[in-house]
């Protein structure tokens, strides 16, 4: 099946009118950020800001119209508004679990089921770059299917994905039903990343509501199945993405991953306060890049300081799950795609994986049970 072009959705478009304008969107100029690839659709319809609440029907219109397309696989629409002054900060929200708590699933903004078959969500953030957040989500993930734990892993990082050199990933995902994708397996763990769906060196120049549907539609119309733990490795900060997964999906906890020097760690700081702001459970903190051993005579290098996460953790009243250390073996299995988890599943540092996916696992199951413990008992007499 050949692939969409532009012009094909735009003449398909020109069909839907903006009934408060009385005009075709595509005359209006309302489509921003054409995006295809491999079937793969991507757009904004920029509105002004005060309408936008009344135009989510316009938009699923939009999306659905593209979605029908002979040779489109998905269709991403969301709206977006250009505003000439900034806009006042949000109100304080609750965020917590979403009714039926972390097994019941999560609810989209288009009405579409996020991760309905999943048991547990779980975010590995990190206040900055450069920590090896997304070496240890993928490790992580691994720890955790070797353990038994049917386990899904999704890169959340939009603008700089990595998941498929982390996991030497070839080829795009597939469709069997020509309605969701099917993730992509490796290694026993199901996957998804934008890095399966651009170029590596294509640039995602989108604004954040983009982004935000990107982001949905690789929860809601990728066939993950049942699944006891979905790990999410998200970007670095504490913006648009983060606050994405703490409010349409109901995050079991979130792991922090710091190295050990003073300014790592309040960068760290910063993203636990950011999930404690929205009621996340923060699970706990890992200390990467620990220590250095040399592996030609053994002495051990404190190169960044050592200890740093863990007095944190002690600090600010949460566990400290266990230390990586710095070695070139982990960095050179992650730049081949052959994570040591996978590769050295015997090894002292998969071993010190597997130990922290134990500790992430039992925090889980005690995050759930306290919240169960902790809804309201309905008596009927």
């Amino acid at each position: 099946m050949a692939e969409v072009n532009e012009q094909q959705i735009v003449d398909a478009l020109r069909c839907v009118v903006d009934k408060e304008r009385n005009q075709d969107i595509v005359s209006l100029g309302m489509i921003q950020g054409l995006r295809i690839k491999d079937g793969h659709v991507a757009f904004s319809l920029e509105v002004d800001p005060e309408r936008g609440p009344r135009l989510e029907p316009l938009r699923a219109q939009v999306e659905n119209i593209v979605h029908k397309m002979p040779g489109v696989l998905t269709a991403s629409v969301v709206l977006t508004a250009e505003r000439k002054q900034a806009p006042p900060p949000p109100a304080a929200h609750n965020h917590g679990p979403a009714p039926g708590g972390p097994h019941g699933g999560a609810q989209g903004a288009q009405g579409g089921s996020l991760l309905p078959d999943v048991q547990a969500i779980v975010a590995v953030a990190s206040g900055k770059g450069g920590v090896g957040k997304s070496t240890t989500s993928v490790n992580l993930a691994l720890a955790l299917a070797a353990q038994g734990r049917r386990v899904g892993l999704l890169d959340a990082d939009i603008y700089g994905p990595s998941l498929r050199r982390l996991l030497a990933i070839t080829g795009q995902p597939v469709s069997s039903d020509g309605a969701k994708l099917d993730p992509i397996e490796k290694y026993g763990i199901k996957s998804m990343s934008m890095a399966f769906l651009v170029e590596e060196e294509t640039p995602i120049v989108w604004r954040g509501p983009m982004v935000q549907g990107a982001l949905e539609q690789m929860m809601r119309d990728v066939a993950w199945g049942p699944l006891d733990i979905v790990i999410v490795d998200m970007p670095p900060g504490t913006g648009d993405t983060q606050l994405t997964m703490a409010q349409k999906v109901p995050l079991a906890g979130a792991v922090i991953v710091s190295t050990p020097q003073d300014i790592a760690l309040i960068d760290a700081r910063k993203g636990l306060n950011m999930f404690r702001k929205v009621e996340v459970p923060v699970l706990g903190l890992i200390e990467n890049m620990s220590y250095f051993s040399c592996p030609h005579c053994g002495e051990r290098t404190e190169i960044f300081g050592h200890g740093g996460a863990k007095r944190e953790a002690e600090k600010l009243g949460v566990d400290f799950l266990g230390e990586i250390p710095l070695d070139t073996a982990i960095r050179q299995t992650s730049d081949d795609g052959q994570p040591i988890v996978a590769t050295d599943p015997e090894g002292d540092h998969a071993k010190a994986y597997l130990a922290i996916a134990t500790a992430v696992w039992n925090k889980v199951q005690q995050t759930t049970a306290d919240q169960a413990a902790a809804a309201p008992r309905i008596v009927v007499q």
